[in-house]
């Protein structure tokens, strides 16, 4: 488990593919499992340890997780996560790049639990909440483009099922239109920053995340990088 950043309130963790931040059905071991063992082992805290989930990343997604170390940050968090206090930006790779090179997409998504998936339309549906994002295109090499991806609101699939509707689905995410699986079983989806005023100190925290430990992940961050200097 990697530990980006920790404070005597929060604790966030690089989550990899595959791994799920809170308990299912499934019955696999979660991330907030792992966090707790970890702080219990760290500090050699006797008895229970207190690990609140502040917010969650769909399991073929990697990067940042937040968790709470203690119920007064929880609260908070819960709370400025609902409002919109806290700026997440994702990088996605795609194998087709959008139109525009840049854009802010609004649809109205309807989630249906049965196919644990969500459905996209133009127009307001009964039912269908409104999802905003803005999207830039950051870099692009032969066969593939890197997408930097700043949520307005939070969805369930919400990248996920927009990118799609434009015809730029993630890497590797067949449920939502592309055509090939992952080697890892995950999609290339990383929620690379996540910056929010601390709800106890009211610091400003900015964390990023490492790209995944793959040569196209690293090839488009190196383009990224160049394009971004020039």
């Amino acid at each position: 488990m990697e530990v980006v950043y920790e404070d005597n309130h929060i604790i966030i963790v690089n989550k990899s593919p595959g791994e799920i931040v809170q308990g299912d059905k499934t019955g696999d071991k979660p991330l907030s499992d792992q966090v707790k063992e970890w702080i219990k082992e760290k500090y050699a805290k006797p008895g229970n340890v207190f690990c609140g989930v502040a917010h969650r990343l769909d399991r073929p997604v990697a990067g940042l997780v937040v968790f709470a170390k203690t119920s007064k940050a929880l609260a908070r968090l819960n709370e400025m996560f609902r409002n919109g206090d806290v700026d997440k930006t994702y990088w996605a790779i795609s194998r087709h790049c959008p139109e525009k090179e840049e854009d802010t997409l609004t649809h109205y998504i309807t989630s249906v639990e049965k196919s644990n998936k969500s459905f996209t339309s133009l127009t307001p549906k009964p039912g269908a909440k409104e999802a905003r994002l803005k999207y830039k295109v950051i870099a692009q090499g032969d066969n593939y483009c890197l997408i930097e991806i700043n949520l307005l609101t939070g969805r369930k699939h919400q990248i996920r099922a927009q990118m799609s509707a434009i015809g730029s689905p993630v890497k590797g995410d067949l449920k939502y239109g592309d055509k090939r699986s992952n080697p890892d079983g995950g999609i290339s989806l990383l929620a690379r920053r996540i910056s929010f005023v601390h709800p106890v100190s009211k610091k400003r925290i900015d964390v990023c995340a490492p790209v995944p430990d793959d040569n196209l992940w690293r090839a488009l961050e190196a383009k990224a990088n160049e394009i971004a200097n020039d």
